[in-house]
């Protein structure tokens, strides 16, 4: 008889979490770390103490079915033996390095692998530590590249929280603090919703990008540049009707923008292909990399063709963008094996087939539960979203009320969306056919009430 190991178990609760143990290490935690960083509530957070596939272990020893992949990180499963050994052989022989004076070998490695994947015969990339520098860098090359620094970015963005990643961001509880400190040319385009605003609402997103490319930015800046995800993620799943994509890209070109796709979230398989641009038509002239990328170590990139990279000056000794860690060894070792596995283990496919088993599934599950709105998917990167009512009026924290209950039953998600109205499911695609009945069920039970 084979024994089930973690990473493909399902819940097993042996004390209602948050336990103890967590509950201890909450305490502690409040006394050392500012307050704005880890939410605490009576039944939230669980401290993680052990990961493999698509489970998580925490400090209780209760064990969850984990359809977060730690904000989407791991795509490949927890714990991936390949990546681990690569982490551990390198961090045997080189763990830091002097990336951009004395460059780590492994360094080369990366990002000739990551040059010969994407859609350019001649891109050039500059590598990170997080989703946020990645765009920054994407940011100040469309700026030296285009010599207009105005932005057209998108209503329910997320680009991160650094200076200049929080312009181009739109949600008001992350800017109304920092407003001050923003860069001021930045104007936001509706994205196109049409649950909530019907078949038209592709055609009036295009009608105002088109007038704001014109316009100007509200400081009077020109737009040179256009961001973008290819699905807004933390916006609550929002996947652009057909042709919107392929229409915006067409729309900058003429007004002489660049297109930058962030793709932190949906890139490297996640949608169930190399870029997620590729699946909703955009034709990127910047692509924003991260999670998936470091396999769980820090790791992010902007990639581009040289045409648009070569907008940065040759270094004469000191790099104008660099930090300490770019090009970490340790990191770089831990892309190269996931770059190999994403081929080898048929990644993209794996993604896109388990993506249309769960759409599939949450729907009927979901189908006739009062109050859900909406069940989509692209991959998987699926979203349930509650909403009442004709016009589905966004229900406010119902999915977080659900993410807590699911907590309770040994199922890890995240709630989505300006007022937590959408359930985000970014699961492994290492989640097995059992683990995803046992969470479906979990998850429908609990939207059920």
């Amino acid at each position: 008889m084979t024994v089930a190991r973690l990473g493909a178990l399902g819940p097993r609760i042996k004390v209602p979490p948050p336990g103890p143990a967590s509950r201890e290490f909450a305490d502690r935690l409040r006394a050392v770390e500012s307050r704005n960083v880890t939410y605490m509530s009576g039944g939230w957070p669980v401290f993680w103490e052990e990961a493999a596939g698509a489970n998580v272990r925490d400090a209780d020893r209760n064990v969850y079915v984990d359809l977060t992949a730690a904000f989407g990180v791991a795509l490949l499963g927890h714990g991936h033996p390949a990546v681990v050994a690569a982490v551990r052989e390198q961090a045997g022989v080189l763990l830091h390095g002097m990336g951009d004076v004395h460059p780590p070998a492994v360094k080369l490695r990366l990002l000739e692998r990551l040059a010969d994947i994407m859609p350019w015969s001649d891109a050039k990339v500059v590598l990170a530590s997080s989703g946020s520098e990645a765009v920054e860098i994407a940011l100040k090359t469309t700026a030296l590249a285009t010599g207009r620094p105005g932005i057209l970015a998108f209503e329910g963005a997320y680009h991160g929280l650094t200076a200049g990643a929080l312009a181009v961001t739109h949600r008001q509880q992350f800017r109304d603090r920092f407003e001050s400190r923003l860069y001021r040319g930045v104007a936001f385009a509706p994205f196109p919703d049409t649950l909530r605003e019907g078949p038209d609402a592709s055609v009036r997103c295009l009608h105002r990008a088109a007038a704001l490319l014109t316009e100007g930015a509200p400081n009077g800046d020109p737009i040179g540049t256009v961001i973008i995800e290819p699905v807004q993620g933390r916006a609550g799943v929002r996947i652009p009707p057909d042709g919107f994509m392929a229409a915006l890209s067409e729309l900058a070109r003429n007004a002489g923008a660049l297109v930058v796709a962030d793709e932190i979230m949906t890139g490297l398989g996640r949608c169930g292909a190399l870029l997620a641009s590729e699946r909703v038509g955009l034709r990127p002239d910047l692509v924003c990399l991260g999670k998936t990328l470091g396999g769980g170590m820090p790791l992010s990139a902007c990639v581009g063709p040289a045409e648009v990279m070569d907008a940065w000056p040759e270094s004469g000794g000191e790099a104008i963008h660099t930090s300490t860690f770019l090009g970490h060894p340790a990191a770089c070792a831990a892309a190269v094996a996931v770059l190999d596995a994403l081929v080898e283990e048929q990644v993209f496919e794996r993604a896109e087939q388990l993506g249309a088993v769960l759409l599939a599934g949450l729907r009927e599950r979901m189908d006739g539960t009062p109050g859900v709105a909406d069940v989509r998917g692209l991959g998987l990167m699926l979203g349930v979203d509650f909403g009442e009512g004709p016009e589905a009026v966004p229900t406010i924290g119902a999915a977080a009320q659900v993410a807590e209950g699911a907590l309770t039953e040994g199922v890890l998600v995240l709630p989505a969306g300006e007022v937590g109205e959408v359930l985000e499911l970014t699961p492994p695609v290492t989640l097995t056919p059992e683990q995803a009945k046992v969470a479906m069920d979990v998850l429908g039970r609990i939207a059920e009430g």
